[in-house]
């Protein structure tokens, strides 16, 4: 069977045959799930997100399948982008007791996003993180403590940030993940940390060494990633967020909370398997092609990649429509769509190959082409 492409056609590959087992061992990792609109909301900017909760939930049950955690209502979830509070408080609850009645692992998103002003003090910074840690802890999930567009505005130097995160780890009840979110992802980000931000990161992390298990590194930096990681205190994690550069990242020692991982979960539990049994050629082989997907998926403006994963997850019937809260799904054109096609099916990314075709004959049929 072949595959339509703007440029022509290729041949279909068959779907990966992936074992769901066993249990992943030699590394920690989380996909970064995205969230389902109802197909008859007014899925439009500004609007309030109204979910299909029946499709959001199949796909975290699907990720948990194959064996890694979901990372939930973190910036793929489409937070500060489309994802309110309220609906971003029911995702949280949502998907803890969907997590406990399948013993899969979740750890999910705290921020300061529920705050509508712009400018706030540190002290209110505390306050609306405490909020959300709430939210969490009493839905009983993991937390990610997410960067926050509000701390960025107010902090002044490195020892704000060390203030702000002291306070709020000290109300923490268990360990959390520190974020550290690059401005490629959110211009609204430039900055963070302070003036010495790795510095900063650190004496974070020493001074609250009970209470943070890891750091998500998100800076599109490999370099940067393994020089922190080198310096992290024993038992701290580095989870790397970087969607251009994954595969060294995690065979040299990461584990993974990726966005990425969502749209290939079958080939990224395949590939942490392969090296769970030492065989690095395997899992170099399985996953080099998915990041070759990733980064056209990442392309910049890096920051609307989610469109990419929500079309991915329709492509591979995850979804019943090509559709995202605050219509961001137009955010890309068929021709970058198009070579997320390409590259799916050359990474064997596409679970059910015939309906993957079929599906984008229909989209290009609808656009004229």
């Amino acid at each position: 069977m072949t595959l339509r492409l703007l440029e022509g056609t290729v041949e279909l590959n068959p779907a990966p045959l992936f074992s769901r087992t066993p249990a992943l061992r030699s590394r920690v990792a989380y996909a970064a799930a995205h969230v389902v609109p109802r197909q008859t909301a007014d899925n439009t900017p500004s609007r309030a997100a109204d979910i299909d909760w029946d499709s959001t939930l199949a796909f975290r049950h699907h990720v948990w399948s194959w064996g890694l955690g979901v990372a939930d209502a973190m910036d793929t979830a489409q937070r500060n982008m489309g994802l309110d509070w309220a609906a971003c408080t029911e995702l949280i609850r949502r998907s803890a007791a969907e997590a406990h009645s399948v013993g899969g692992a979740l750890v999910v998103g705290v921020n300061t996003d529920h705050i509508d002003e712009q400018s706030i003090s540190l002290d209110d910074v505390i306050a609306g993180y405490l909020t959300q840690l709430e939210v969490a802890e009493d839905a009983g999930a993991g937390v990610v403590l997410m960067a926050s567009r509000h701390l960025a505005r107010a902090a002044e130097s490195g020892a704000d940030y060390e203030r702000v995160y002291s306070e709020v780890l000290a109300r923490a009840g268990a360990p959390v993940v520190l974020h550290w979110l690059g401005e490629a992802f959110d211009a609204q980000l430039a900055g963070y940390f302070g003036e010495s931000p790795s510095d900063t990161v650190i004496r974070i992390i020493e001074s609250s060494i009970d209470r943070v298990a890891g750091i998500k590194m998100s800076l599109l930096d490999a370099d940067a990633e393994v020089a922190l990681r080198v310096r992290l205190p024993e038992k701290v994690r580095m989870f790397t967020g970087d969607d251009f550069s994954f595969v060294e990242l995690i065979e040299s020692g990461s584990d993974a909370l990726l966005g990425a991982f969502a749209a290939v979960a079958p080939n990224a539990a395949a590939a942490i398997r392969a090296l769970d049994v030492g065989d690095a050629e395997s899992f170099r082989a399985i996953l080099e092609p998915t990041q070759t997907l990733s980064r056209q998926v990442f392309a910049a403006p890096t920051q609307y990649y989610k469109t990419g994963v929500a079309f991915l997850s329709w492509l591979n019937g995850h979804q019943p429509s090509f559709q995202m809260v605050g219509g961001l799904h137009s955010a890309r054109s068929i021709p970058h769509l198009n070579e997320i096609v390409r590259l799916a099916n050359e990474a064997r990314a596409l679970e059910r190959p015939e309906l993957a075709a079929a599906r984008w004959n229909a989209y290009l049929a609808v656009n004229g082409l």
